[in-house]
């Protein structure tokens, strides 16, 4: 099949809206062949290192050969399995989960998508509580479904009549604001220890830790979302060790399929499984938690909590670091500063409407970047956690070519 007739098809069958857009701005790029940072066009072979990760789901990179061997493993006896029924498979990937989780968090409950996951959480704050409003983050994102869709910015609730006074939005890294939003009737805050969507906003030094202590003062839960930043991201495996903070829930996903079978989980403190008490099967999900997809998930999770990967993370963090300080120097003009902690990076440009534009010159340039969607003067710069320092190098040196061309572009065109 050609790639028009891909393009097409899509078109016709999936979103005319998303292919025009793709087609007008010139990202005409269906992945064909993908390897560890690599990403190849079907058609062309244009070659582009993945330095968005798809928000952390390729952290392992594509198709991650110990990742693939463990499922192809799985498939000889296994398959989805009952949710309904114990599972050996679940039992072993929750007592993993268990024991790389900070505190008592020691009970797991499996989904399949990050929004599934959240929606669980906040249904467990309200249950365990007995209260319904929920703090967030504005500019924050938590997924599609229901509940996580509410949580996230106007932009995308709005649309679907999903916004809802119980969620009140305060601003980031602002204790003040936070504790002002509080009320007898809150049951949880939730937020992204590095709000992606937003900009990768970095938490200031006591930021975490005061939320924590104004949740526990008025006897709410503090859930914390580490989709994106969990899993090794920010050089340690969960993003909140550096806080030293116990989240009373915490939830992952994209990571843990290893970008091979989709599986998130909620994980919650001790004391609050007593809310399936009564009727335990009052949450279920069909394929949470599938037998063969916790094979995957637990080979991620031997990889990624390996002492020896994280110690690589947090040096070719540095090195990164280092060469976008220089960068920074060089091109000032168009990205003054960057935001980062580990390799989950933004580059912050000058101004909102720079950002489509250097995620465009990025492809020119071999990279896949993607602007934030709640701040557009921030590329999200997310590169697999397996690159060396060559790799690294290459992304240096293909972002310094991106930034040439979009100054030359600019110098020839008013934006």
């Amino acid at each position: 099949m050609k790639k028009s007739e891909v393009f097409n098809k899509y078109a016709n069958c999936i979103s005319p809206a998303k292919a025009g857009f793709f087609l007008q701005s010139g990202l005409d790029f269906v992945f064909g062949k993908r390897e560890g940072a690599f990403i190849w066009d079907m058609e062309d072979n244009k070659t582009l290192i993945n330095c968005h990760s798809n928000g952390g789901v390729f952290n392992l990179g594509h198709r991650n050969p110990l990742v693939i061997s463990a499922l192809e493993e799985a498939l000889k006896t296994l398959d989805i399995g009952n949710h309904h029924f114990v599972s050996q498979q679940k039992a072993n990937l929750a007592e993993k989960l268990a024991t790389l989780c900070p505190g008592d968090l020691n009970h797991v409950i499996f989904g399949v998508s990050g929004g599934e996951a959240i929606d669980l959480a906040i249904k467990i704050s309200r249950k365990a509580t007995g209260r319904k409003k929920i703090i967030c983050i504005e500019g924050g994102y938590h997924g599609h479904t229901g509940l996580a869709l509410a949580a996230g910015a106007p932009k995308f609730s709005k649309p679907f009549l999903s916004d809802s006074e119980d969620f009140i939005a305060v601003p980031f890294n602002s204790l003040s604001a936070m504790n002002s939003a509080f009320s007898k009737d809150v049951a949880a805050v939730i937020l992204e220890p590095i709000p992606a969507t937003a900009g990768i906003l970095i938490p200031e030094e006591t930021y975490l830790k005061g939320v924590k202590e104004i949740c526990e003062a008025n006897h709410s839960l503090f859930i914390a979302d580490e989709v994106q930043t969990g899993l090794g991201r920010t050089g340690k495996f969960w993003c909140v060790e550096y806080d030293s903070i116990v989240p009373d829930i915490l939830v992952t996903g994209k990571g843990l399929s290893g970008g091979i079978y989709p599986i998130t989980a909620t994980i919650l403190r001790e004391g609050l499984q007593w809310v399936f008490q009564e009727d335990p099967f009052l949450h279920i999900s069909t394929f949470g938690g599938a037998d063969i997809g916790c094979i995957v998930a637990e080979k991620v999770l031997e990889l990624s909590s390996d002492l020896v990967f994280l110690e690589n993370v947090r040096s070719i963090s540095e090195f990164l670091h280092k060469g976008l300080r220089n960068l920074i120097q060089k091109y000032s003009k168009l990205m003054p500063s960057y935001h980062a902690k580990g390799m989950m990076m933004g580059l912050k440009m000058v101004s909102p409407e720079l950002g489509p534009f250097m995620s465009k010159a990025c492809y020119e340039a071999g990279l896949l970047c993607i602007y934030s969607g709640n701040d557009p003067s921030v590329v999200q710069f997310l590169p697999p956690l397996i690159i060396d320092k060559q790799i690294a190098s290459e992304i240096l040196l293909r972002l310094d070519s991106a930034l040439q061309f979009l100054g030359n572009f600019l110098s020839h065109n008013r934006v």
